[in-house]
């Protein structure tokens, strides 16, 4: 958290699926939030037919086997009484990862530090990519530390423009991710 933003970071989805993710979406989220998850993505991807993938996690980030199995155990059923997928599909329900999707105000706060992608809906600054360090949260903006051959800047982009994030895996990334696990 940044000296400017001294409150707990909102776990509001800032990244939201369209289609029948969108549908799918609607179903799953107040089931994982009724068992004490957030949701941080629904991927609907042609792998082995069709896989629908939910990704969720404990509000202190963590996730383990046990909770992926409670979550598809209590989705399941919700997911076939409204059908919004219309075919045969797995159903595959995970952590985020190391190299987790940016989703969430919380996710560009937490992972200041660690290196990410950023692609952006309408462009920032003449692009619509950006690769660097996090910076943090700062009124309704992200800040990233890019490089350049002409050396590095800081960028702030509105939130609210945020299409995709993702963190890069790093060897930063995997220390830190280690660290957390040992501190449990």
């Amino acid at each position: 958290m940044t000296d400017t933003d001294m409150h707990t970071p909102s776990s509001e989805r800032l990244i939201l699926e369209t289609g029948l993710e969108a549908r799918i979406a609607h179903i799953a989220e107040p089931v994982v939030a009724g068992l004490g998850y957030e949701l941080v993505r629904v991927k609907v991807l042609g792998q082995n037919g069709m896989t629908v993938q939910i990704m969720a996690e404990r509000p202190d980030g963590t996730m383990g086997v046990d909770d992926c199995e409670a979550i598809s155990r209590d989705l399941s059923p919700a997911l076939d009484v409204d059908d919004p997928v219309g075919r045969p599909y797995n159903l595959e329900v995970s952590s985020p990862g190391i190299d987790r999707p940016l989703t969430r105000v919380k996710d560009f706060e937490l992972w200041a530090g660690h290196e990410a992608k950023i692609e952006m809906a309408a462009l920032q600054n003449g692009r619509k990519r950006f690769r660097g360090i996090l910076l943090g949260v700062r009124d309704g903006t992200t800040g990233m530390r890019v490089t350049s051959e002409g050396g590095s800047e800081d960028v702030w982009l509105p939130l609210s423009e945020v299409a995709d994030g993702k963190l890069i895996l790093t060897d930063k990334l995997i220390a830190a991710t280690q660290a957390d696990r040992q501190s449990d």
